[in-house]
């Protein structure tokens, strides 16, 4: 019973650490694009809001915008919905 128990409880970590990529890579990737379709600054100055939403389907739906909004000011709007 304890090694099953440790064996589930290994298994939750693997699987957050699994998460937790996922959701860094995807933060990376918005970065990415907003630098650059629109530069440096304008990725450096939305980073800490980006780096600060957990949901890993949400930011999936921001690289996506990132990558098709005409502007970055449309990109924020999106932004500011995901907060």
């Amino acid at each position: 019973d304890a090694i099953m128990r440790e064996s589930s409880f290994a298994q939750h970590l693997t699987q957050q650490g699994i998460e937790q990529g996922g959701r860094n890579r995807a933060v990376e990737d918005i970065l990415d694009v907003l630098e650059i379709r629109f530069g440096a600054a304008s990725a450096h100055s939305l980073a800490t809001r980006i780096a600060a939403i957990h949901d890993l389907h949400r930011l999936k739906q921001l690289h996506r915008m990132a990558v098709q909004a005409a502007d970055l000011a449309t990109f924020q709007r999106h932004l500011d919905i995901a907060e």
